[in-house]
């Protein structure tokens, strides 16, 4: 079973990762390269669309308890019994805007992948699948080693699951058009 580590694109999966195989010494599986490198990444206008039954076959083949595997598409292609503990991250939806326009996202798939943090899609596929071994952390507002810290403390106590809402915040803040009106 593998640690996993998941979440929208731009809240630090891979920066994170990197910084906890530093202290566990696992083998990284990046998802995304795995789909690239299999030829399964097909491009749609902004999107890139993957089967995900067959990356999930290739996957099954790489996998064992050595490993941190990273990636959005986890909860998708990943079963429960090859999961130990599935850390979500979350990122306030404000500080996504500018992740994304520095990745020079078009409007649309920004407002897209923003509208699916703050509607918490891969949090809830996540926490529906995985249950008892899925913990969301906030990483709003923290920096690397607060976030590391965070994460290895929930792998070792099995505990510290953040309560992170960004539809209430949007709604609060009258944003609701912004982030879900073309």
């Amino acid at each position: 079973m593998s640690i996993v580590i998941t979440g929208n694109p731009g809240v630090g999966k891979h920066t994170i990762t990197a910084e906890i195989v530093k202290s566990l010494e696992l083998d990284i599986i990046d998802i995304n390269k795995i789909a690239k490198d299999s030829g399964l990444l097909e491009k749609d206008e902004n999107t890139n669309d993957v089967d995900t039954e067959k990356l999930g076959k290739i996957l099954e083949k790489k996998i064992s308890e050595k490993n941190l595997v990273v990636g959005h598409l986890a909860p998708y292609i990943l079963d429960k019994n090859q999961v130990k503990i599935i850390i979500i991250l979350r990122r306030n939806p404000y500080e996504l805007i500018s992740v994304y326009n520095d990745r020079k996202y078009s409007d649309r798939k920004s407002r897209e992948n923003i509208g699916s943090e703050v509607l918490g899609v891969i949090a809830h596929d996540s926490m529906n699948k995985f249950q008892e071994k899925a913990f969301q952390v906030n990483v709003s507002e923290k920096n690397i080693q607060q976030v590391t810290k965070q994460i290895l403390d929930t792998i070792s106590n099995n505990e510290g699951n953040d309560d992170v809402d960004w539809l209430d915040l949007v709604t609060k803040n009258n944003d609701l058009k912004k982030f879900f009106v073309d």
